[in-house]
This record gives structure tokens, sequence and C-alpha cells, in this order.
């Protein structure tokens, strides 16, 4: 406890990073109230009654999940990130296909002031599509007089609130710490789970036994999910050193042994944003009367369903991969190290090195993507079996919401940390070292 409260303290003093963590906290403070405003109009003791009567489980859970319960109250912030996160899904799908697309990609900073500029505008789009299906679906039966103006307000304000949200996450990046669009989705989770445990501790079937079983095993998830973040494989490097002949500590072209540190794990908690956010798409398509008796988009929708899963464990695994191949450059890596001199034992520097790394990345990917499909499916999994007997906690029993909070947590403390190791302070971390840093010898290579 003495530790804990000395790094408090140090933390404290560095002044660039308090006022990064004031900053931080003030944005999400803005998103929390706002969390709160119901939209004008709505009677809220009439949709609290007609969110407690329907069904609780199913994607809606989900969003009510992530938007921290903004989805069930009508709020100005009920659509969350999520139409930025979808937005953001079809601009890289299409750096991939549209070569104009990546073209913008290599232009450095302008490019990439350019494409975010397309998906604010895209993100517009899609809320607007969103916000109307939204009113109509959840909040139409507890407004006294849904008026076309009712209507043109309703969907404006969801609209700007949306692009509220975005502006508070980029701010967050730049001028906060951590991630800011992936912190507002995890206070957003957190901001539901006192209430999870409450009603899971309530249930007439759980003894204290029991949750107490329940409490361990999350614990377990939980040690398996930072596990997963945190793995790395280290490709050994053989680094040249140019030392001037006569020295002894020495001797004139012996190098420096080091590795590259390649995470088992490379696309963090992006692959279960992307699948998640995609398979909120059948939700939306069955409020609209085309498809609302569609039996496979509302089999698409049921949360516990096996083609639910099966649908969303395999994009996992896709967007694992694609992520991965889009933020880890092996031949970047092989120039990086022919240009300073070093090479991996045993292989030819330039493409060899490039291929072997590239091999490498894939076969510790695979594992990888298959473990963080399977905890994103586990909620569903303890649920059907009957190991929880509340659909909130269960949803916290692994799955989307725990990779979010541990991913989120752990590069947010690392960020912290590193703030803390420019004032030569340990760190957060008793040995001053946090599995997982970006501590690779090799400029231009993350692991």
């Amino acid at each position: 406890m003495k530790n804990f409260f000395k790094k408090i303290k140090d933390i404290y003093h560095h002044e660039e990073l308090r006022k990064k963590i004031l900053i931080t906290f003030g944005f999400i403070l803005i998103y929390r109230v706002g969390s709160f405003i119901v939209l004008p109009g709505v009677n809220s003791d009439a949709l609290e009654a007609q969110m407690s009567s329907g069904p609780s489980e199913g994607l809606g859970a989900i969003l009510t999940l992530f938007t921290g319960g903004a989805f069930s109250r009508a709020s100005i912030f009920a659509l969350g990130i999520m139409p930025y996160i979808s937005a953001s899904i079809i601009i890289q799908l299409l750096s991939i296909a549209v070569p104009s697309v990546q073209k913008l990609q290599k232009e450095g900073e302008s490019g990439r002031k350019k494409i975010n500029q397309w998906t604010r505008f895209l993100t517009i789009a899609i809320t607007l599509v969103q916000a109307p299906g939204y009113l109509a679906s959840s909040v139409t039966q507890a407004v006294a007089d849904p008026s076309p103006f009712w209507w043109f307000s309703a969907v404006a304000i969801l609209t700007c609130s949306t692009l509220l949200i975005m502006w508070l996450g980029e701010r967050i990046t730049d001028k906060g710490i951590g991630n800011g669009i992936s912190l507002l989705i995890m206070i957003g989770i957190i901001a539901t789970f006192p209430q999870a445990i409450i009603q899971e501790f309530a249930h007439p079937n759980t003894n204290l036994f029991f949750f107490l079983v329940e409490i361990a095993a999350l614990l377990v998830v939980i040690g398996l999910s930072v596990a997963l973040v945190q793995a790395v494989r280290r490709v050994p490097v053989q680094m040249a050193k140019n030392v001037q002949a006569g020295t002894t500590h020495m001797p004139m072209g012996e190098g420096q042994r080091s590795y590259i540190p390649l995470k088992v794990n490379s696309s963090g908690v992006m692959p279960i944003i992307f699948a998640q956010a995609i398979m909120f798409v059948p939700l939306y398509l069955t409020q609209t009367e085309a498809f609302q008796d569609s039996e496979l988009l509302q089999s698409m929708g049921d949360f516990n369903g096996l083609l639910y899963n099966v649908i969303f464990f395999l994009m996992i695994v896709i967007f694992t991969y694609f992520y991965t191949a889009i933020t880890v450059n092996p031949n970047q890596m092989a120039d990086d190290l022919k240009r300073q001199g070093s090479f991996v034992p045993g292989i030819k520097p330039g493409r060899s090195t490039a291929e072997f790394l590239d091999g490498v990345l894939s076969r510790i990917t695979l594992p990888g993507s298959i473990f963080l499909g399977l905890i994103a499916i586990l909620p569903a999994i303890v649920f059907n079996v009957g190991l929880t007997h509340a659909q909130g906690f269960a949803i916290f029993f692994g799955g989307t919401s725990l990779l979010i909070m541990v991913g989120v947590v752990l590069d947010t403390l690392q960020q912290v940390e590193s703030y803390l190791l420019s004032r030569h302070y340990d760190g957060l971390m008793k040995s001053g070292k946090m599995r997982g840093r970006q501590n690779s010898p090799v400029s231009g290579i993350a692991g």
C-alpha cells in the first residue's frame, strides 16, 4: 500500500502527466453527464416501463452496455461512438480495395488528415441512418406527440451528439492519456458493472458460495485475458556495434544480442470492436418493417444464439489477421534491421528476413486470434450452461466487455508508465518494466 501511494505521488509531481490525466477525467465527465440527458419530448417514466417490460437480452443489451446505459435511457448520447467505429471499419476496408485510399495512407500527415475527414463525413451518414431506426424502435412509444418537427430535432440531436463524442475521443487521444475512443467505450462498460454484480448476487438461484465461485472464475478469465494481451514472441536479433580498435570492453566487430518482441495479439481490442460493430447491423435491420419478420436476422441478433456466436467468432479471427496486417509491417522491420547493420541469426538480411518475420507473425497470430474469439463468446457459453444467472453479469464474464477493459487499462498504464520513466521514476510496476512495452532496440519496430 505504501508503494501504491508513492506512485500516486510520483504521478502528481509529474506536471505534464498530471495535466493529461485531469484533461482526460474532464472529458470523461462530460461524456457521462451527457449520457443522462434525455432527448426532448421523451417521457422518462414511460420509457423506463417500456424497457423493463421488454427483453433484456440480445444485442440491445450490448448497445446499452457500450453506451453506459444511454441507449436504454434515450439519452442524447444513445448511439454512442459505434457509428464512428463503423465508419472506421469501412474506411479501413476501402484502404485495401481502393488504390486511391491506399495512396492517401502513404502521403503521411496530409493523407491521414484527409482520411480522418472522410471518416467524419461517413460517421454523419451512418448516424443519419441509425438514428431514425433507433427512435422508431425504442423511443416513439414514450413520446406524446412524435411530430415531424420532433423527428427532425431528435435525429439532429443524436447526430450532433455522436460527433461530440467523436470529438471528445480525439481530444483525449491528443491532449489526454490513452486512446480516447477506446477509453470512452470502456467507461460506458464500467458504469454498468456494479449493477450487474448486484443483479447476479440478488438472483434467487445464487447463493454466497456460488457467487464467490463466479468471482474466482471471473478473476481467472481476467488473468487469461491479460496474458493474451501481453504475450510476446521474442525474435533474436544480432545488433552490429561499431567500436574503435583497442577498446578493452568489447573486441572489434562483436555485436550485441537483443530481440524483436512480436505480440501474439498485435491488434489489441480492435478486432473485437470492429466485429461487434458489424454484428449490430442485424439489430438495426430487424427494427425496420422490411426485415422485421426475418428469422435469419432475428437469430443473428440473438446474443446467446449459435449462429450469432459462430459468426462473431469467425469475424474476430478474420479481423485479427486483417488488423495485424495493416499495423505490423515485416518489410519495414527488415529494412530497419538492414539499415542499422543488424540481422536475425541464420537469416539473410532483406527479403529473407521479411519473409521469416511474416511467417513467425502468421504462426503466432493464429492461436492468438482463436483464443481471442473464444474469450469473446465465453459469456454466451457460461450463460447457456447455467454458470451465471443474470444476463448482465454474463456479459462481463469474458467477452467483448472484459477484453476491451483489459486492453484499454493495460494500454493506458503503459502510457502512464512511460511518462513516469521519462522523469526517472520506477514506473507503475515494482520492477519498473511492464511486459508488452514498446522497448524494441530497433527503431521503427513495434511488437
